[in-house]
């Protein structure tokens, strides 16, 4: 249960570098501002939703490498991973999982073995379009 008592926000986890590298729009030259584009177009999905996951959701932004150091916001939570981004992702997916196990989990990314990793711990998986602008 949240706060309140009651049941906690669905979890929303993006895939921050597979996202933005899901779109050759010059992403490359600035990885930073290109995680910092994302996490501000997923503060309208943290409120609205998705078409098939309505809002309100607790979004979490994982970022690594060159955008590690972008700030989140009230509505966006940024969480850098050390190592890599997959294996943060998991370990989020399954706290997620291990505190609320009834509690919706869904992962924004194209990569198909983090697809089976989250879908293993019982995490719901979308690509990259779902949340892009």
């Amino acid at each position: 249960m949240g706060e309140n008592g009651t049941a906690p926000l669905p979890l929303l986890v993006v895939d921050g570098a597979n996202v933005v590298g899901s779109v050759p729009d010059g992403w490359w030259r600035d990885r930073r501002g290109a995680a910092e584009r994302l996490r501000d177009a997923l503060v309208d999905v943290a409120g609205r939703g998705l078409p098939d996951r309505p809002g309100p959701l607790e979004v979490v932004l994982v970022v690594e490498g060159a955008a590690r150091g972008v700030a989140g916001r009230p509505e966006v939570r940024v969480v850098e991973a050390s190592g890599s981004g997959d294996d943060r992702i998991v370990e989020l997916v399954r706290a997620a999982r291990a505190e609320h196990p009834e509690r919706a989990c869904l992962v924004i990314t194209a990569d198909r073995e983090l697809r089976a990793r989250v879908g293993a711990l019982g995490a719901a998986v979308a690509g990259p379009r779902s949340v892009r602008p």
